[in-house]
């Protein structure tokens, strides 16, 4: 018999100061049996900061030809692909030739390494960001994951607050290619 996923609520508060964006979600995360707290805490993380009217979550793990998180306009074209870890030069092609943009969180501790055997290979896409995430800070936002969750996320000047009731948590996305 399959394991099948863990269902995650979030009630989430976003004052984006950089974006001029704020807005109360009421999220539902289906976190797959072999996903980490961490890794779903980052896709929270990467969904709150590209939040909008559009973006959802993808079946992600569960389908390898879809990204994490994505944004489809009204014809089902993808306007935003998400991707978070380390993928391959092959899976950065694939989205870039189907999204208009493409974002890479990385959260791993070995994220320098991956970057520099990666970055000559994918310097040409124009429509690529990635971004690097302290595995550290991660680790500690993955200790606020619970079946249900209250948390505010506050972002300025490039910084990312995540707090529920019990710590804060700061969150300084790298970038290594905008």
């Amino acid at each position: 018999m399959a394991l099948k996923a863990t269902v995650n609520r979030a009630q989430v508060q976003v004052s984006d100061m950089d974006r001029h964006y704020y807005d109360s979600l009421s999220l539902t995360i289906a976190q797959h049996p072999s996903e980490t707290d961490k890794r779903m805490m980052v896709r929270l993380l990467a969904f709150v900061l590209n939040a909008n009217e559009q973006l959802r979550f993808s079946k992600g793990l569960s389908e390898d030809s879809e990204p994490d998180i994505w944004h489809k306009d009204y014809s089902e074209q993808i306007v935003l692909w998400i991707e978070l870890g380390e993928p391959d030069e092959k899976r950065i092609k694939k989205a870039c030739s189907l999204a208009r943009q493409v974002i890479v969180y990385d959260y791993q501790s070995s994220n320098e390494i991956w970057w520099q055997k990666l970055k000559n290979k994918v310097q040409h896409f124009d429509n690529l960001s990635v971004y690097a995430l302290d595995s550290d800070d991660c680790q500690q936002m993955a200790d606020m994951a619970k079946r249900s969750m209250d948390l505010t996320y506050t972002i300025d000047s490039g910084q990312v607050w995540v707090s529920s009731a019990e710590q804060t948590v700061q969150i300084t996305p790298i970038t290594l290619k905008s």
